[in-house]
This record gives C-alpha cells, sequence and structure tokens, in this order.
C-alpha cells in the first residue's frame, strides 16, 4: 500500500507536465503529490511495511518531483540572482552529505531528520504562496529552514548520530566500537 502511494506520486509528478504553471489543475496535482508525499511513510510505519525499497523508491519519487516542478515553474517566474546562488549553496551542502554519508557508512545516506521535514514541507508550499507573494518572501522562509536542515544533515552523518522516535539525537556504537548511525527506513 505505501509503495503504490509512491507510485501514485511518480505519475502525479509526470501529470504535471500537461496542465499550465499555477493553474488549478496544476496545484490540485502538485496537491496530491504531496498528500501521497505525507502518506507513504506513515502507512509503511503503521502497516510494519518499511524497507529499503520503499525508502529508496520514495527518495526517487522526491527528486522526479522535484525535478519535473522545478522544470515547470522555474520558467514561469524571474527568479532573482541571490536565489539561484543560495540555492546552489544549498545543493553542494546536501551533494556533500551524500559523499560524507557514502565516505562515512560506505552506502548512500539520505537521512528523513526533522528539520529536513519541516524544509520540504515548507519549499513544498512555495508554488502556492508565488501567486499571492511572488517569489522573494516564500523563497527566503524556504531557503533559511532548507539551509540548516542541510547543515543539521551533514553534521549528524559526520558524527553517526541517529534520530530516536521522539526527535531527539543519539549516537550509536557498533560492536566494533565505532559510532554507527541504524538504518532509518
Amino acid at each position: 500500500m505505501a509503495n503504490a502511494l509512491t507510485i501514485c506520486r511518480i505519475a502525479l509528478s509526470i501529470a504535471l507536465l500537461v496542465p499550465a504553471v499555477f493553474s488549478p489543475a496544476f496545484l490540485m496535482a502538485y496537491a496530491l503529490a504531496g498528500v501521497t508525499d505525507m502518506l507513504d511513510g506513515y502507512v509503511a510505519r503503521k502497516t510494519r511495511t518499511e524497507g529499503e525499497l520503499g525508502a529508496m523508491l520514495d527518495s526517487i519519487a522526491d527528486l522526479i518531483l522535484a525535478i519535473i516542478c522545478l522544470a515547470r515553474v522555474l520558467p514561469a517566474i524571474a527568479v532573482p540572482t541571490w536565489l539561484w546562488i543560495w540555492v546552489g549553496a544549498i545543493f553542494l551542502v546536501k551533494a556533500a552529505n551524500v559523499i560524507s554519508g557514502l565516505v562515512v557508512e560506505k552506502r548512500l545516506v539520505m537521512p528523513h531528520t526533522t528539520a529536513n521535514k519541516v524544509a520540504g514541507l515548507v519549499a513544498f508550499l512555495v508554488p502556492f504562496a508565488i501567486p499571492l507573494f511572488g517569489i522573494a518572501a516564500p523563497a527566503i522562509i524556504a531557503c533559511a529552514i532548507a539551509t540548516f536542515a542541510a547543515v543539521q544533515e551533514g553534521h549528524f552523518i559526520r558524527t553517526g548520530a541517529e534520530q530516536t522516535g521522539s526527535g531527539a539525537w543519539r549516537k550509536e556504537a557498533s560492536s566494533s566500537g565505532r559510532t554507527r548511525r541504524s538504518r532509518r527506513l
């Protein structure tokens, strides 16, 4: 069921290629894709069907949605230079985090931290805010939160911290004595 929701997000992402940007049909498909993103992890946890396939599929679906939205929305708005620079800096930090995860954990590490979830939610809301407020105000809020989330994520990857169910962070030692992150799927 959870993977079916994730696959629906991919289909809805592809459907975003059809309607005009910021049209009611575009925003409806976009909103439904966002709802599937919120529900798939919840359903997987409640039905105890979490797994590496679902976690990877979720990350792929998120990437597809982001790429399609950027490809559709960016040409429809005038993006100021400062915003390109800020988004580029966030991208570089996230890329460094992926590389750090590969070095430290010897696997792809994409933590679903609370800050990353908040950043994702705020970034998700930006297309709804642009027609009302323009690009600057929503972008500043989204980028500030995304910057914090990216820096925090990198810190947790490099220190081996793990988020507990309560949202707190802790380090966990492996049997070899090396600090490691437990898989969070």
